[in-house]
């Protein structure tokens, strides 16, 4: 129990030093922005959650599979919250417009 206690004390500033920060990440680059599209909406909000546009606009270009690949890459490897429409409007979207 002493020790117990002990540790609690220890451990009390560091809790009450502990704040959430912000960070403000900067505007992507113009070439970064999405084209137009049916999907462009859901694909531009789900991406930035983790990453800029630039990134996407960056990969190579892929047919319907390989973006259904790098979709699935995000939500298995990386833990994307994507659900599974989100999913498959996205790889449609990137398969449209960024296709071969």
């Amino acid at each position: 129990m002493r020790l117990l206690l002990a540790a609690l004390l220890l451990a009390w500033p560091l809790a009450a030093g502990a704040q959430t920060k912000a960070i403000t990440l900067p505007p992507d680059h113009a070439y970064g922005e999405l084209k137009p599209g049916p999907g462009a909406e859901v694909t531009g909000r789900t991406c930035r959650s983790c990453h800029s546009t630039d990134y996407v606009v960056m990969q190579p270009r892929g047919d319907a599979k390989q973006w259904e690949g790098v979709v699935a890459k995000m939500i298995g490897v990386y833990g994307a919250n994507i659900t599974p429409e989100d999913a498959k409007a996205i790889a449609q979207y990137l398969a449209t417009q960024y296709g071969n």
